[in-house]
C-alpha cells in the first residue's frame, strides 16, 4: 500500500487515494476533517523532496497560486510545509479535462462551444496575470470541464510571480511542447502574451480538431514554433467565422508584439464576436508574422532542401496540390526567411510551365464562357440557383426561426428532441449541414433540438437511517450508486450504532449516474473512560489523599473518628471499594482514625447484648450503612436498597455499662444512639 494512504496530515487531512502524478507532485483525493468535504492534496514527490532548491520553489509557487481566487480557477485552500513534507491543499473538482472531453467529441468542437470554453479560459489568465502569475503551461490536459459547462483552469504547478526570472527550456519542463510559445522554446524572456499565445492553440486545436504543429520529437515540434506558421482555420475548415480565425491567429502571433497586449484585450475582442459573429476585425493573419529583422529570432541552417525553395514564398500553389494527394494536407508552412538568393548564373525561360499555365488558363476561360452561356441561354429553359444552407446550430430553435436575415429563404422544422447538456429548445443538428449548396427549390432545415438535461436527482436526508434504510433510498434513485459505508465510523451521543451519521456528497448535492457515496456510520455512545480504586484503608492520610488525586479522583469529606484496628492518623474507611470501576472525577470519602477510645459504661460487671434499631433513609437508591462504637470500632456494615421499601435496621450489639453508637450513610453522620447494658 502507499505510504500515504489512510495518513493523516497535520491531524486534519486523510489521504484516501492517489487520482493524478504530475512533473513535480503526486495528487490525492482527500477528505477534510475539520470541514468534513473532500480535497485535493499535492504533494511534492519524494525523489525530489530531498532537493532544497526545489522544496522552496514548490513552497513559493503554492503560495503565489493561494493568492489566487476566481471562479475560472481551481481553488487552494491551505499551503503546509513540515521538515519532511511539502503539500497543498486544493479544490477538488467533478469533471474532465478539456483534453478528454475533445476526444470524446471526436477533437474537434462547435465554434460556440469553443467560444464558450475559450472566454472562461482568457478570464482565469486575466486574474492571474492582473495578480502577477503566468501559469506557463496552458492546454487542454490542465483545463477541467465541469459538469454544469462551467471551466476551472489547474496545475499551477509550474507557475512563478512574473517577476521571478526566465526560463529555458533546457533548465525545466515547462508542459506540452505542442502548446508552447515560441519565445518560451527559444529560452527567451515570457511574460503574459506567452499565456495568451498556448490559450490561442487551445483555441486553433478545439475549432480544426487538430493541432498546429507535429513532430516526431518534441525539439521538431519547438522548432516550428519558432520557424514555422501554421495553416489558418479557415484553410482547415471554411465553415470557421472569419472573426475567430483572426482571434485565433492574433493570439498565435509568433511575435509577442503582434499579439494581444493583454487577456483582457482578448476578452474583449471574443465579446465582440459572441455578439456579432460576422464582425470584421480588419486584422490581417498574414501581418502576424515576425519580422524578417528580428535578431532575437533563433535562426535555422539551411538545407539543400530549403535553397531549392529560396524565392518561392507564395506556397498556395503546393497545398493546393498537396490537398489532391491522398496524403493528409500539411499542418503548416515554412515561416519566410531573409535567406541568401543562390544564383546559379543567368536564369533561361522555363517554356514548358509556361505553356503549362497558358493551357491551364485557355481551359479555365472556356469553362467560364460554358457557365455563362448556359446561364443565359433560353433554349435550355430556367435554371434553379444553388443556395448556400445557413448555419443554425447553436441557437435556440425560437430564435432561429424569427431572425429571417439568417435563414435567407429557408425553412425551419423541428424533428427529434434530445436531452443534452444545451438549454432546452438549443439546436443541436442540423440536415441538411450548414455550408452545404442546395437546389432552390429544397429550402428546408431539419434540426434536432435540445429538450435539456433530465430531471436533477439530489443526495436525500439519510442522517438517522439504519443502513438498510440508507441504502433502500439509495436504490430508489436508480442510478447505480456505489456504496462505502465502511471506511468512515464515529461514536455518537444521540444517533444510534449502525446508523448514518454524515453523508459525502452532502444532502441536496445533484448526484450522477455510477457516483460513489460515502456513509459515515455510528458506532453508538462512546463509553466513560473509568478508573479502578485502589485499596486506602491502611494508608497514612496523607499518602491516601494523594492516591485519589493520582486515581483522577476528588477527596470528598474526610472524617476523623475513633477505631481500634488502626493507628491515628490512618484510614479505616473509604466511601467507594477497591476495585470499583468509576469515571474520572468521582469524589471518594475517608474516615481517618484519631487512635481508641476506652468505652464510658460501668467499671466493672459482665457483658450483656441488646438490639438496637435505627431508621433507614429513603434514597432512593442503594446506600452503605455503618455502625460504630464509642472506641471506632464497626459493629455493623452492609448496603441497602432504600427502593425495597425497608424502614428499620434491628443490630445486634452487646457491652457493659453505656455505649453510644453512631450510624453513618455513605461515610455521612446519619444517626446517634446510647445503649444502657446494665439497665
Amino acid at each position: 500500500m502507499d505510504q500515504y494512504i489512510g495518513k493523516l496530515l497535520d491531524n486534519r487531512y486523510e489521504i484516501m487515494e492517489q487520482i493524478g502524478m504530475g512533473g513535480m507532485a503526486r495528487v490525492f483525493r482527500a477528505l477534510d476533517h475539520r470541514l468534513n468535504r473532500q480535497v485535493a492534496v499535492k504533494i511534492l514527490r519524494e525523489d525530489l523532496a530531498e532537493d532544497a532548491e526545489l522544496r522552496r520553489r514548490f513552497h513559493e509557487e503554492s503560495q503565489a497560486v493561494a493568492m489566487l481566487s476566481h471562479p475560472n480557477i481551481v481553488a487552494v485552500y491551505d499551503v503546509s510545509r513540515s521538515s519532511d513534507l511539502e503539500y497543498i491543499v486544493m479544490e477538488l473538482i467533478d469533471g474532465i479535462t478539456l483534453k478528454q472531453y475533445m476526444q470524446k467529441k471526436g477533437n474537434k468542437l462547435n465554434w460556440r462551444e469553443a467560444l464558450h470554453f475559450i472566454t472562461q479560459i482568457v478570464k482565469a489568465l486575466g486574474h492571474a496575470h492582473s495578480r502577477g502569475i503566468i501559469h506557463r503551461d496552458i492546454k487542454p490536459h490542465n483545463i477541467m470541464v465541469l459538469r454544469d459547462g462551467s471551466v476551472k483552469v489547474a496545475d499551477f504547478g509550474i507557475a512563478r510571480v512574473a517577476s521571478g526570472g526566465h526560463s529555458t527550456l533546457t533548465q525545466e519542463a515547462l508542459g506540452s511542447v505542442h502548446y508552447i510559445s515560441p519565445e518560451q522554446a527559444r529560452g527567451s524572456h515570457i511574460d503574459a502574451r506567452s499565456d495568451l499565445y498556448s490559450a490561442g492553440v487551445v483555441l486553433y486545436e478545439m475549432i480544426t480538431g487538430r493541432l498546429p504543429f507535429e513532430g516526431d520529437t518534441p525539439v521538431s515540434v519547438a522548432i516550428q514554433h519558432i520557424n514555422s506558421i501554421p495553416l489558418s482555420p479557415r484553410e482547415i475548415d471554411p465553415a470557421i467565422p472569419e472573426a475567430l480565425e483572426a482571434i485565433t491567429m492574433k493570439a498565435m502571433a509568433p511575435d509577442p508584439d503582434n499579439r494581444y497586449l493583454s487577456a483582457d484585450d482578448m476578452l474583449a475582442d471574443l465579446e465582440e464576436f459572441r455578439k456579432n459573429p460576422n464582425i470584421n476585425f480588419d486584422y490581417n493573419v498574414s501581418g502576424f508574422q515576425d519580422d524578417e529583422d528580428d535578431v532575437d529570432k533563433t535562426q535555422v541552417l539551411p538545407t539543400a532542401a530549403s535553397i531549392s525553395r529560396v524565392g518561392n514564398r507564395n506556397r498556395e500553389p503546393e497545398r493546393a496540390q498537396n490537398r489532391g494527394r491522398s496524403n493528409p494536407p500539411p499542418r503548416y508552412r515554412e515561416r519566410e526567411e531573409d535567406e541568401e538568393e543562390y544564383d546559379d548564373g543567368p536564369r533561361r525561360p522555363n517554356w514548358p510551365i509556361i505553356g503549362a499555365v497558358a493551357a491551364i488558363l485557355v481551359f479555365v476561360a472556356a469553362l467560364l464562357f460554358i457557365m455563362f452561356s448556359t446561364a443565359f441561354s433560353g433554349s435550355l429553359g430556367a435554371q434553379t440557383q444553388n443556395v448556400r444552407v445557413p448555419s443554425v446550430t447553436g441557437y435556440l430553435f425560437s430564435e432561429a426561426q424569427a431572425n429571417t436575415e439568417l435563414l435567407n429563404g429557408f425553412t425551419l422544422v423541428q424533428g427529434e428532441e434530445v436531452e443534452s447538456d444545451q438549454p432546452a429548445g438549443t439546436i443541436l443538428q442540423q440536415d441538411p449541414n450548414a455550408n452545404d449548396f442546395v437546389s432552390g427549390d429544397n429550402m428546408t432545415i431539419t434540426v434536432t433540438v435540445s429538450s435539456g438535461q433530465a430531471e436533477e436527482i439530489k443526495m436525500p436526508d439519510l442522517e438517522g437511517q439504519t443502513l438498510s434504510q440508507a441504502l433502500g433510498t439509495l436504490d430508489d434513485l436508480n442510478l447505480g450508486l456505489e456504496y462505502d459505508y465502511n471506511s468512515r465510523t464515529s461514536y455518537h451521543d444521540t444517533i444510534p450504532k449502525d446508523s448514518v451519521i454524515s453523508t459525502y456528497p452532502t444532502e441536496g448535492t445533484v448526484l450522477h449516474e455510477g457516483q460513489q457515496i460515502i456513509l459515515e456510520m455510528s458506532l453508538g455512545p462512546e463509553e466513560p473512560e473509568t478508573v479502578k480504586v485502589i485499596t486506602l484503608i491502611g494508608m497514612p492520610e496523607e499518602d491516601a489523599l494523594q492516591a485519589i488525586t493520582d486515581m483522577g479522583l476528588n477527596v470528598g469529606q474526610v472524617q476523623r473518628l475513633p477505631n481500634s484496628d488502626q493507628p491515628e492518623g490512618y484510614v479505616w474507611y473509604q466511601s467507594i471499594a477497591a476495585d470499583t470501576a468509576v469515571e474520572p472525577g468521582t469524589s471518594i470519602d475517608i474516615f481517618v482514625s484519631t487512635g481508641s477510645e476506652s468505652g464510658s459504661g460501668g467499671e466493672s460487671g459482665e457483658s450483656s447484648s441488646k438490639t438496637i434499631s435505627f431508621q433507614l433513609p429513603d434514597a432512593g437508591g442503594v446506600v452503605t450503612v455503618m455502625v460504630v462504637d464509642s472506641q471506632g470500632n464497626m459493629v455493623h456494615s452492609q448496603e441497602y436498597d432504600t427502593n425495597m421499601n425497608l424502614t428499620t435496621e434491628d443490630i445486634p450489639v452487646s457491652g457493659t455499662g453505656e455505649e453510644t453508637y453512631t450510624m453513618f450513610i455513605n461515610g455521612i453522620p446519619y444517626d446517634r444512639q446510647t445503649v444502657n447494658f446494665d439497665s
